[in-house]
């Protein structure tokens, strides 16, 4: 298996290099190809039945080309030599169409060198090689757990069984040339129970890894999958109150999603952000540190290189609650006058942006059970529901459904109620972080809980 996705990653070097060939010969003074192959599946499973395969191969090509200050981008998965040809023809009649922008180029090419790029180990030849008798089969366990567990499951959404794995390689007119494969897999069951009243409470749970062997027992995830529905039985909403939140991991890392966006170089100069100014200054509570860091071995969201052929690198974004720098690209650098931190992406046309790595905020040194305990009453959030969130003026409001708190223990589940408070308060309302970071996801947090919150409930 290793060798043959070897001599895939060389093929697509290969291809990569003519492609940059024929792209500096038609005139273009800088040109940059993204290329990717791999392949994906899923598996569904329903009331012990299969109700869904999906399974695909892909191949494709991103170029952007630049003549002189101005860029242009394209794509293509046609790799024949036709499709080749009409692509990078495209790529450079574009090109000539383009306004000019005082701010384009490639990145720093004496920061771009293959040879620093670090083996983080992210794939798993096992699990690219999951056919779909085998996930349909894990699908059947982890459900069927879940089933078994509580007469009270009654029903089930399913669950699903997916992989995916594949290479990609970047080539660069500079003389960069690289490339590196990857791969993922994940099994999430999602059981339903009856509650009073006939409304049904769907819970679920999921693991997810880039290596086979490390996920969860199939067993194990439907097991828990069914405790968190039987648990939301009975839930019901709480009196309008100010009270403190504690969220679980999962609504944790949506909290942290939201601060992913406002550190971007584009949203700072575009000044869509409200942490427009602030670097240097207090933005969270000094238990919370942030760092997007790519050089995890096996984590969701490393890499050996950015978008641009730059080397990897640890970036401290808010360090004991002061912010220390933006994520940015060569383009947003170039607009607030500063370096690159690493951070290009770059999608399928190739075009570059700036984007978040591992994306973590810090574990502290409290369990997850001591938060709770030491809360004599408040909120505990699972779930969250609906978009809510203006990144300029930091306002948040979203549904939310978890659990209320009484003299440190869950009283009964809770459901239909309103959190807000904007997120520069939220963040310096930090006053507990938990130990329990799980790197499920490339943006992830451990529990948090903030002092006082608005939750909007029953009147």
């Amino acid at each position: 298996m290793t060798s043959r996705v070897d001599s895939e990653l060389a093929e697509l070097l290969e291809l990569g290099d003519r492609i940059i060939g024929m792209a500096t010969k038609g005139g273009a003074t800088v040109a940059e190809c993204l290329l990717r192959s791999g392949a994906e599946l899923s598996a569904r499973v329903r009331l012990g039945k299969p109700e869904l395969v999906e399974e695909a191969a892909h191949r494709s090509a991103g170029l952007r080309v630049m003549k002189g200050k101005q860029v242009a981008t394209t794509s293509t998965s046609d790799l024949t030599e036709g499709g080749i040809q009409r692509f990078v023809s495209d790529a450079l009649e574009l090109v000539e169409l383009a306004q000019e922008d005082p701010f384009a180029g490639p990145a720093d090419e004496a920061h771009c060198d293959p040879s620093l790029a670090p083996d983080l180990d992210l794939f798993d030849p096992k699990g690219g090689g999951v056919d779909a008798a085998q996930a349909i089969a894990t699908a059947k366990i982890g459900e069927q757990a879940a089933r078994d567990f509580d007469p009270r499951i009654s029903n089930s959404e399913g669950a699903t069984f997916s992989r995916t794995a594949g290479g990609a390689a970047i080539v660069l007119s500079s003389g960069f040339r690289a490339a590196y494969k990857g791969s993922y897999q994940s099994l999430s069951v999602v059981p339903v129970a009856e509650d009073e009243g006939g409304k049904k409470r769907r819970g679920y749970h999921w693991t997810a890894k880039r290596f086979l062997d490390e996920l969860d027992d199939p067993k194990a995830v439907g097991e828990e999958a069914a405790r968190r529905t039987l648990r939301k039985l009975g839930a019901r909403s709480v009196a309008t109150c100010e009270a403190p939140v504690i969220f679980d991991p999962d609504a944790a890392r949506s909290i942290l999603g939201m601060l992913a966006g406002c550190i971007m170089g584009g949203s700072i100069w575009r000044k869509s952000s409200y942490l427009v100014g602030r670097e240097g200054t207090e933005v969270a509570s000094s238990l919370v540190t942030i760092v997007d860091d790519p050089l995890i071995k096996r984590a969701p969201g490393s890499r050996p290189y950015d978008g641009e052929g730059l080397a990897s690198r640890r970036n401290l974004v808010v360090e004991k609650g002061i912010l220390r720098t933006y994520l940015c690209d060569s383009y947003s650098a170039r607009k607030l006058g500063r370096k690159s931190t690493g951070n290009a992406a770059r999608g399928g046309s190739a075009g570059v942006s700036a984007s978040t790595t591992n994306f973590i905020l810090e574990p502290g040194t409290d369990s997850n059970e001591a938060i709770i305990k030491g809360t004599k009453s408040g909120l505990y959030v699972t779930e969250m529901m609906g978009f809510g969130f203006n990144a300029v003026t930091g306002d948040f409001s979203r549904g939310a459904a978890g659990f209320w708190i009484e003299n440190g223990e869950f009283a009964y589940p809770v459901s239909e109620v309103t959190i807000s408070l904007n997120v520069d308060e939220l963040y310096k309302r930090i006053d507990a972080v938990g130990s329990d970071l799980d790197l499920r996801t490339a943006t992830a947090a451990p529990t948090i809980r903030v002092s006082r919150m608005t939750i909007a409930g029953s009147g």
